[in-house]
């Protein structure tokens, strides 16, 4: 990648009109800042386009139900991949900190993701026996190389990319795969409808991968400065250090409340789909526009929220619970209020949560990144994704209360925990002006 294109690209997408100055990573690493920034993004835009073609709450869901899988072991999916990917990260922070240059753990992660999908395709094409439970054990494999990838990601992002453009990074990042995963999902809908077939099936694997092998190679190519490598530990003083960082950190404790109830974004989605009462679409046709309704919304505001994310992560999280409570008192007025309710006077209210969730998830990265301390980045990142994995085994129960209260209650419920985040957001230490 030449440098004039990465300059130029640099420059077109953050409106630098002044001289490159960086306020929060070395001089050597500034000098990068336009390849690593152009890097990242088109790296990021590989990876988008890859969780969009095989997602384990849409395309995998639907595939193994083509499979013949069961309710249960299709429900065993999200679980899977959130709890691979977030828990086991406290016991690889330690080693991951012991080395001073980080970003191999994500090339080799990202490498053994792609490989996860070739045997995936392989086993497809095949019509091997057990072909389910082989898929299920293929993404816990898939989703623990991303939790290490996960550390490694933010730790070279904060080593590699100026405070004040991080944000746009990772906005860019959410834009261009939505782009792609946008054209993704038309395609999918159009093509897989009419064809769906073990072939095809395998081909969405094997795509899959080659992004991810793609991806992995753009990540090497990073500019990485050395970093500290002292305080390495064993994942049992890794687990004792990071009880002790939410002790005395009140500040960091903060942070992990309002993103715990910022989940409340994501875990409403399947009640808004629920709150319709008649489905006109099939069901592969009704994913795919609930796909493209997620997709408009992230390239919509990916942008807005990249700025905003800049200036303030914890501005942005406020804004993010705002757009949250109103689309759920949306969807209240809208139950009140509309007999027979169709999915499609839904997708107001699931592009308004799509909104609030792509501002949740660039906050909470931006914020994180840019709190952590240098010498002990990967320990803040993988207790806040550990503890963040913990409360979403809990949250698997919330469910519980629509079934016995209703899905009003439910929504109350879900109102209540974002109005807890936008009110103890504004206590959170605003880190971007530092």
């Amino acid at each position: 990648m030449s440098k004039d294109f990465s300059d130029q690209f640099y420059d077109f997408l953050t409106e630098e009109d002044e001289p490159r100055a960086c306020s929060a990573i070395p001089d050597e690493a500034c000098e990068s800042s336009p390849k690593n920034f152009t890097l990242n993004v088109f790296n990021g835009t590989l990876t988008k386009l890859a969780e969009k073609i095989i997602s384990p709450d849409l395309t995998l869901s639907w595939v193994m139900q083509n499979l013949g899988a069961s309710a249960g072991l299709i429900g065993m999916l999200v679980p899977v991949k959130d709890a691979g990917s977030l828990l086991p990260q406290l016991i690889v922070s330690g080693k991951i900190r012991s080395y001073s240059i980080r970003k191999y753990f994500w090339v080799v992660s990202a490498i053994v993701q792609a490989v996860c999908w070739v045997v995936a395709a392989f086993l497809v094409y095949k019509e091997v026996d057990n072909l389910p439970i082989l898929l299920v054990a293929l993404l816990a494999v898939f989703s623990m190389a991303s939790g290490v990838a996960s550390i490694s990601f933010k730790d070279v992002l904060a080593k590699t990319i100026d405070k004040k453009v991080r944000g746009q990074a990772l906005s860019y990042r959410s834009t261009f795969g939505g782009v792609m995963g946008l054209a993704a999902g038309v395609l999918l809908i159009l093509y897989v409808k009419e064809k769906a077939n073990t072939e095809v099936f395998a081909l969405l694997f094997l795509v899959a991968s080659i992004l991810w092998f793609a991806a992995a190679l753009l990540f090497y190519f990073i500019d990485e400065p050395k970093g500290a490598t002292e305080g390495g530990r064993n994942p049992i003083d890794e687990l004792k250090e990071g009880s002790n960082l939410i002790s005395r950190d009140v500040d960091f404790r903060r942070f992990l409340i309002v993103r715990a109830m910022l989940m409340a974004i994501p875990l409403i989605q399947p009640f808004y789909v629920l709150s319709a009462e008649k489905f006109e679409a099939s069901t592969w046709s009704l994913l795919g526009l609930l796909m493209l309704v997620s997709g408009l919304a992230q390239i919509i505001s990916s942008p807005i929220w990249g700025k905003v994310a800049d200036q303030s992560s914890p501005r942005l999280m406020r804004l993010s619970s705002l757009v949250g409570v109103l689309g759920i008192v949306a969807a209240i007025v809208m139950r009140k209020f509309t007999e027979d309710l169709n999915v499609l006077y839904f997708l107001p209210v699931l592009f308004i949560n799509g909104v609030a969730y792509a501002g949740a998830r660039l906050a909470r990265k931006t914020y994180l990144v840019d709190f952590a301390p240098e010498d002990d980045r990967p320990t803040y990142v993988s207790i806040a994704n550990t503890s963040i994995g913990v409360f979403t085994l809990i949250a698997a129960s919330f469910g519980l209360i629509g079934d016995y209260f209703g899905l009003n209650a439910q929504f109350a419920f879900f109102f209540a925990m974002l109005t807890v985040a936008f009110f103890l957001s504004f206590k959170l230490k605003n880190v971007e002006g530092e």
